[in-house]
């Protein structure tokens, strides 16, 4: 009875896991359709209609490179039509570097530069400051089980950048941008699991006095084995070169099956542990964790209050004043903070504001409806009285001094700020993916490997500094959450990012199949990342699973020869 009882019980987790991973990809499909979608004539941002028909041939760099000069492309830029290079963002970069800065292109070069690393900026800091902050919430008021919270939610706002980055250019269609979004997310995985890992592993084998880190076997093999045949079945595609809708689907169900297995594998692997445990040792077990497994929020209900030893006795000290330094930098942010802080709904405890979270709900669906139909009155009427209806009852319903703190007042909050801070992502991430294209075409160089580098980079430095102070500060446990990370992240972010991209774009044209934007570059990187993993697949276990400098000096020299192979190529083309 008992083993029938933990049968019955995994099964259900099961089924939950299956269910929290289909519920993670709808709310992100929705999400992303709602903020793409556009309408044909809008006067506002002269883009091509996103998952819509490419002009078939249409190549700007084609157009402006018989041109003589930057005056020549600047009066063709300007033309009423210049369908080949119509922006693919909400600014028109081509034309602003031959004519604004024609007389000047390096102050151009320097302004684009600049430009990008700002969106790379916002979009990093939307991820972290909003998307995961309303994920972890949701994940909490929820009550997903860690194990599924941890694969769905939690790794998609790890992985948003990458995730709507590729989504934003298999969306903009031709001039470039499908190589950028498809070499983006596997210069990213490959990144992360070369470079990320190997100084992970060289840090963590590096500490003096420490005994060396074992790494948990079964979840690195797991996690490896389904990035490989994630790639076994992006390279299929890639040979293919088109791909149904179907398929396209088939590839992001693989990421279900990857939840439904971590979490069978846990839900086992926590019963075969309770079978070890004698009953005394279980009910001790039990009354030690039994404030983890406590649920973090109750129906109707507020927090339990803390010990009166944790509560404060005397008023918190004022804030110190600022300087005239601070103050300064403070007027430089507000352009980048305050748009995002009037229109992303925000219930994080240090972060409260009520002023706030009423202009947010007076200004969400405004900004929702002028992004997606912004050539409709009737639309943004409708919104505007909307986020009126809301501003007045979130007036009503929050107070100053805190946020809700019940389940049922916080959840339309959390769920507002998940779709605020998507719109928001997709927005940065769109106008980066076209910047890039830009910069790609004012420079010479493909946007397939402005993608595969300079993209991958932006989006995979986070990943690098918060993995490199795990293996530091976090002891054994640190360095195994690093390592894990560097696996699961890039397994996210290629079925679901590319299985994602792959899908809108292929029912964009359903019942056509989707030709595959593909390149040299895109089998380079697939081709790298299977090397890096193999070697981490066999190096590893042969080593006792213990990190070195062996591991991490492999993986290094695989970046290194993937770069050297880029530039290679670069080079050879260019002559």
């Amino acid at each position: 009875m008992a083993f029938l009882h933990r049968l019955l019980k995994c099964r259900r987790n099961a089924a939950a896991a299956v269910a929290s991973a289909s519920f993670l990809v709808l709310v992100l499909v929705f999400s992303v359709l709602l903020a793409a979608t556009r309408h044909d004539d809008s006067p506002a941002i002269a883009a091509p209609s996103l998952l819509g028909e490419e002009e078939p041939g249409a190549s700007c760099e084609a157009a402006l490179r018989p041109l003589p000069d930057d005056a020549a492309r600047c009066r063709y830029l300007s033309s009423p039509r210049h369908p080949p290079c119509a922006p693919a963002g909400y600014v028109d970069y081509l034309r602003l570097f031959y004519c604004g800065f024609g007389r000047a292109p390096w102050l151009g070069g320097a302004a684009l530069a600049l430009w990008l690393l700002v969106l790379f900026y916002l979009l990093g800091d939307t991820a972290s400051q909003y998307f995961c902050a309303s994920l972890e919430g949701l994940s909490e008021a929820l009550r997903l089980p860690p194990a599924i919270a941890g694969v769905t939610l939690l790794s998609l706002g790890n992985g948003a950048p990458d995730v709507l980055s590729s989504v934003v250019a298999f969306a903009a269609g031709g001039g470039g941008a499908g190589d950028v979004g498809l070499s983006s997310v596997l210069g990213g995985a490959l990144f992360v699991s070369t470079v990320v890992a190997g100084v992970v592993a060289i840090v963590a084998a590096g500490r003096r006095g420490d005994a060396a880190v074992a790494i948990e076997r079964r979840g690195f093999v797991r996690d490896v084995c389904f990035l490989l045949v994630a790639l076994c079945y992006l390279v299929a595609v890639l040979l293919t070169g088109t791909v149904t809708v179907w398929a396209a689907a088939s590839f992001l169900s693989l990421y279900a099956a990857y939840v439904l297995l971590v979490w069978t594998s846990h839900c086992c692997a926590a019963a075969a542990e309770d079978d070890e445990l004698g009953d005394g040792k279980k009910s001790a077990a039990a009354a030690n964790h039994s404030d983890l497994a406590a649920p973090l929020l109750v129906d109707g209900d507020a927090p339990p209050p803390l010990p009166v030893s944790c509560k404060a006795t005397t008023p918190p000290p004022p804030p110190p004043q600022k300087t005239l330094s601070q103050r300064a930098l403070d007027a430089l942010h507000s352009p980048l903070y305050l748009p995002r802080r009037l229109t992303i709904p925000d219930i994080a405890a240090h972060r409260w504001s009520k002023r706030y979270a009423v202009a947010s709900a007076l200004l969400a669906p405004v900004l929702l409806a002028a992004i997606s139909y912004p050539s409709i009155p009737a639309v943004l009427l409708s919104a505007a009285v909307a986020g009126a209806v809301l501003a007045a009852a979130a007036a009503h319903a929050t107070a100053s001094a805190a946020p809700p703190e019940t389940r049922c007042g916080r959840i339309p909050w959390l769920a507002g700020g998940f779709l605020m801070s998507v719109l928001w992502s997709y927005m940065l991430a769109r106008e980066l993916v076209a910047l890039l294209v830009a910069i790609g075409l004012v420079a010479g160089v493909k946007a397939s490997l402005l993608g595969a580098t300079v993209l991958a980079w932006g989006n995979s430095l986070g990943d690098l500094v918060a993995d490199v102070a795990l293996a530091v500060h976090g002891g054994a446990g640190g360095a195994q959450t690093a390592v894990s990370g560097c696996y699961a992240g890039p397994a996210f972010n290629t079925m679901v990012g590319l299985g994602l991209s792959l899908t809108l774009a292929a029912g964009a044209r359903y019942p056509r199949a989707y030709a595959v934007p593909a390149d040299a570059s895109a089998y380079q990187a697939a081709g790298f990342l299977v090397a890096a993993l193999v070697w981490a697949l066999v190096v590893l276990p042969a080593r006792g699973m213990r990190l070195d400098r062996v591991l991490g000096v492999g993986l290094l020299v695989v970046y290194l020869g993937f770069l050297a192979v880029r530039l290679g190529s670069l080079g050879a083309s260019g002559s």
